[in-house]
Parts: C-alpha cells; structure tokens; sequence
C-alpha cells in the first residue's frame, strides 16, 4: 500500500513545515500551491515535497488536482494547518503493513484554538475523510466546506488529526471575513432566500446550542469565544447573501 499526501497552500510557511514533517509514514508528499508569496514553495521544496504551481480553481477543485498529479491511488490529504499526531501516523504505517479493508477512512479531528485543545462545543471528534482511494472517492463542494464524497466503503481510523486554527480572535476574525463571504456566495448561487429569522433567531440559537446544548462552557474561555463567533459567523453568512441579492 503506498500513499501520496496532499497539500494545497497559499501562503503557509507558518505551518508547512509541521504538516510535511508529520507526514513520514507517505510514499510522496505532493503540494499544489496557488500563488504564494512567501517562503512556501521554498519550505515545501526543500522538505522533500513536489511542488506544482496552479491557479486557483476552489477548496474541493485545488484538492481534487493534487488526487490527480499524485503518483498513488490511496491519498491522504491534509489542510496546510494540520498534522499527524504520533498515533495516527503509527496506525497508518500499520495500515499500510496489513492492506485497506476499506476504500476510505475517516480520522477525528481534534483542534487547537487560542492556544487550548478543544473537546467539546462541537468541534471534537469531527470526524473527516482524509485517506482514501481516488478511484472510489473525490472533493466535492463549489463554495465552502468542501468533503470527500465516497463511492464505497468507509472505515474509521481512531488516532487523531491535529488541527492547528487561530492563535488570536483578530485571526479568527479575518478568516471568518473570508468564509462568511463564500458561504454567502453559496447562498446565493442556490437561490436559498434569506428570512428575517436567520438574522434575528438563528444568531441566538447558534450560540446556546454550542455553548449550552454543545458544552462548550467545559472549553473555558475559548469555548465562550468558540460560540460567539460561530453566532456572528451564521449572522454575517446571511447578512451578506442579503445585500448580494
């Protein structure tokens, strides 16, 4: 069983570096970057990555182009903020040694936001796709929250992917700017309508059940912060379909 791992970045030379060098137990390391202008390509390269230059055609359009330069069947595709826990990296060498049982596997996801591993307010398992065979899986998704759609069978890895997120709310911030404004586009594109509950009600709904229902209040500060902003997060998504329609 050999394995290419993916990457796709733009601008990562804050995490490149972790996430290549987590990736011991793949056959290939493969980055499609799309126009960095920091030292990126230059980290990627000299850790032993091939590195091809594309232009940016979406999360789940740029994932699927690093499947298809891959020299392996089986991928196992990371974000540039991601890594392998030590665990995980030993379960897939055993899983290399014994074969696939499944055409895909899921891996939980465990995060680190504002320095503080969260295992609750709903982000924890998370399981996600990661390692799959190409010629049974692919990325789906135009706008945001892009996922494997499989066309088979799916196992369950148990070690976890470490998922390095913001180390400040001004990080946070800006990255929701981004994401709000592509959920949005999703939005529209799908001809969804935006009512006046989803700005008024589901704002306040998305707060309780993540820190209430969710137990993000066990996540300490960070869990407060966790709910407000996946509050503003669900407000700004709306807010901006509306003035976009």
């Amino acid at each position: 069983m050999k394995i290419s791992a993916t990457l796709i970045t733009f601008n990562e030379e804050r995490n490149i570096a972790r996430a290549i060098e987590s990736l011991r137990c793949c056959d290939e390391i493969v980055v499609v970057d799309s126009g960095s202008n920091d030292r990126t390509v230059e980290i990627a390269s000299k850790l032993g990555a091939r590195v091809i230059e594309s232009c940016w055609r979406g999360y789940a359009g740029q994932k699927n182009l690093a499947s298809e330069q891959a020299s392996y069947d089986w991928i196992l595709s990371l974000d540039a903020d991601e890594s392998l826990s030590e665990s995980l990296e030993a379960e897939i060498w055993q899983l290399k040694k014994t074969g696939p049982s499944y055409d895909a596997y899921t891996v939980p996801r465990l995060a680190q936001y504002l320095g503080r591993w969260i295992l609750h307010s709903g982000w924890y398992p998370d399981r996600k796709v990661r390692l799959f065979d190409r010629r049974k899986a692919r990325w789906v998704g135009d706008f945001v929250h892009e996922s494997v759609r499989v066309d088979g069978s799916v196992g369950h890895l148990q070690s976890n992917l470490l998922h390095f997120t913001c180390g400040s709310l001004s990080e946070h911030l800006k990255s929701m700017d981004r994401y709000t404004t592509l959920a949005a586009e999703q939005i529209v594109a799908l001809h969804q309508p935006v009512r006046w509950h989803h700005l008024l009600l589901n704002p306040p709904w998305t707060f309780f059940r993540t820190y209430f229902l969710k137990r993000g209040f066990l996540d300490g500060p960070e869990g407060l912060a966790i709910a407000y902003m996946a509050a503003l997060y669900n407000f700004l998504k709306y807010a901006k379909a509306k003035n976009m329609s």
